[in-house]
């Protein structure tokens, strides 16, 4: 997911959004663990989208506080 359509989200939905993509980084590392995954590189792209979603979290607390 690039960093505009992270932007575009609303709050309650970059909320949610982050909720999910844990969720399926939990269960995409536990099949992995299991039974490889053909293209592991999935887990570290999906790592770092959910970085970007908890950067453009922290992003809007900042913006709300001032």
């Amino acid at each position: 997911m690039k960093t505009s359509e992270i932007r575009e989200l609303s709050t309650p939905e970059l909320l949610e959004r982050i909720d999910e993509e844990k969720a399926k980084m939990v269960r995409m590392k536990l099949n992995h663990t299991v039974s490889p995954l053909d293209n592991p590189m999935q887990i570290r792209h999906l790592r770092k989208t959910i970085a970007k979603m908890m950067t453009e979290k922290r992003r809007r607390e900042l913006n709300k506080e001032d």
